[in-house]
């Protein structure tokens, strides 16, 4: 049985793994943490879930107890010491957090040189699968297209464009054979001029309880072709988090991705 420790128990995503967690039979939640000062401290993550109670008080600070792979969906200024927790237990740790900056990226490859990491912009399946699509259309067209990424989430997120908005133009880039992020357009106002060759623009909506949608755009003359995904529901998100953190535990120390668990190179 594989021990997991969740950091952000009480979030969106902390509660769908959960849930999830009760129907598999490889893995058991061994820890639960939330930020210091949370309400949610000392409750059983089980009833904040809406699940059965499963006898694993919320924690603050540093968790104690033992556990095989930590799956992290906070904030930024929790990855550092998330990752130093790991650090000392040789935990593993798959970070499913968004609007990571250069320091952070940083801070997990060298980790992952003690360690296994996994840093997952989008942990769903059909997304990493749409990213190996729009790196074989970039691929393809060239540049007889131009590209565009469109994302919608729900109000309360606080970064834009989405990090799997960035995983996407990335991709495309990849395919294509230009810088990553230098490439990007990530707004437009006024007399902006016509469109600079080699670029990718970048769009965000952001209103009401959208799971996630994103769309890449590859336009032509006289043709579009869109690669589209759509989250009905956050399930989808646990499901591939709690696939890789399986994958993901025990693994030697290194800096993975969700395509090495798809398998996707």
């Amino acid at each position: 049985m594989i021990r997991m420790a969740i950091a952000g128990v009480a979030g969106r995503m902390g509660r769908a793994i959960v849930r999830e967690l009760s129907s598999d039979g490889g893995l058991e939640l061994a820890c639960a943490l939330e930020y210091p000062g949370s309400p949610f401290i000392g409750q059983d993550a089980g009833e904040i879930a809406g699940t059965r109670p499963l006898d694993i008080p919320v924690q603050g600070e540093r968790m104690s107890g033992q556990y095989d792979v930590m799956v992290d969906f906070t904030r930024p200024d929790g990855v550092r010491e998330h990752l130093d927790m790991c650090l000392e237990s040789g935990s593993a740790i798959l970070i499913g957090t968004s609007g990571l900056d250069p320091a952070h990226h940083d801070m997990i490859r060298d980790a992952s040189a003690r360690i296994p990491v996994m840093h997952a912009a989008n942990t769903s399946i059909g997304v990493n699968l749409c990213a190996a699509l729009v790196e074989a259309a970039s691929r393809v067209l060239g540049d007889i297209v131009d590209i565009e990424v469109v994302e919608a989430h729900h109000r309360h997120k606080i970064d834009a464009p989405s990090g799997t908005a960035l995983f996407l133009g990335a991709a495309a880039t990849k395919g294509r054979g230009f810088a990553f992020p230098e490439c990007g357009v990530f707004a437009r106002e006024g007399v902006t001029g016509k469109r600079e060759p080699d670029t990718i623009g970048f769009s965000t909506i952001r209103g009401g309880d959208i799971a996630g949608e994103h769309t890449v755009m590859f336009i032509g003359e006289k043709e579009r072709i869109e690669i589209t995904h759509r989250a009905i529901d956050r399930v989808i998100f646990a499901r591939g988090a709690i696939r890789s953190a399986k994958w993901l535990a025990g693994r030697k120390p290194g800096l993975y991705a969700m395509k090495d668990v798809l398998e996707l190179d």
